[in-house]
C-alpha cells in the first residue's frame, strides 16, 4: 500500500503558489480602500482554489475493474493501438479530456506496482486532438496489476503546462489512490490489455476514483 504521497489536503499543495498572491492582493486592496479590486482578487483566489480541490472519493469495492483516473469527458475509445512504452503490443486506449472546471487530481485506475515512470517533453496542443497523445508533453505511469499491465499517461494541453506525479517506481498503489495532478485543462490516456472491455462510451462524463471505465472480461 502506498499512501506515501500524503496528498490528502482538501486543496492540492501545488495550488497554493497560485492562490496566495491574489489573496494577498485582495487584502492589500481592501486595506487601501479599493473594495471592488479586493472583491475581484478574492474571487480569483477562490476560483483557483476550486480548480485545485482534492475531494475524498470512495472507490467501488469490486474486483476486475478499471476506475477512471480523471474527472472529465471520454473523448476517444481506441482498439488495437500500441503505446509509447509498449509499441509492440496491441492494446486498448481510453482518453479523457479535463476542462478547467474539472477536478484535476489524478487517481490510480487499478491496484498494483508502479514499474515504470517515463516523462517526455513535447508541444502544448489542444489536448482533445488524437495527436496530443504522442506530440504533447506527457508523463507515463506503468502499473502492473493482477490482470496485466496498465499505462496511465498524463498529457499537458494548451493551458496546462505542468504535470505533477506523486508516485515513484517500485511503489505499491491501490485502486483510487491519488497519484498526480495536471494544471489547468488537460487529458489522460489509459492503455490496457485487450482482455478488458470498455464500460463507457465516447461523450460520457466520468469521475476519478468512482466511475468504472473497463472490466476484465474473463472474470468469473
Amino acid at each position: 500500500m502506498i499512501s506515501k504521497t500524503g496528498h490528502y489536503e482538501p486543496i492540492a499543495r501545488e495550488g497554493f503558489v497560485f492562490i496566495i498572491p491574489p489573496l494577498l492582493i485582495s487584502i492589500a486592496a481592501w486595506w487601501l480602500h479599493y473594495p471592488w479590486t479586493s472583491l475581484f482578487f478574492i474571487g480569483l483566489a477562490v476560483a483557483v482554489a476550486l480548480f485545485f480541490r482534492n475531494p475524498e472519493r470512495l472507490p467501488p469495492d469490486e474486483d476486475n475493474i478499471v476506475l477512471c483516473p480523471a474527472d472529465g469527458t471520454v473523448v476517444e475509445l481506441v482498439e488495437n493501438v500500441g503505446s509509447e512504452t509498449s509499441p509492440e503490443h496491441s492494446l486498448k486506449r481510453i482518453s479523457i479530456f479535463m476542462s478547467v472546471f474539472n477536478t484535476h487530481v489524478n487517481r490510480c485506475p487499478v491496484s498494483g506496482t508502479v514499474t515504470k515512470i517515463a516523462y517526455s517533453r513535447g508541444k502544448f496542443l489542444d489536448a482533445r486532438k488524437p495527436s496530443a497523445s504522442v506530440i504533447n508533453e506527457h508523463n507515463t505511469v506503468v502499473i502492473d496489476g493482477d490482470h496485466g499491465r496498465l499505462e496511465v499517461v498524463q498529457i499537458a494541453g494548451m493551458i496546462a503546462r505542468r504535470i505533477a506525479c506523486w508516485v515513484r517506481e517500485g511503489d505499491e498503489v491501490r485502486r483510487g489512490d491519488r497519484f498526480g495532478l495536471i494544471r489547468f485543462g488537460s487529458r489522460l490516456d489509459v492503455y490496457m490489455p485487450k482482455s478488458f472491455t470498455f464500460s463507457v462510451k465516447v461523450g460520457a462524463k466520468v469521475r476519478a476514483g468512482t466511475t468504472i471505465i473497463a472490466e476484465y472480461k474473463d472474470a468469473q
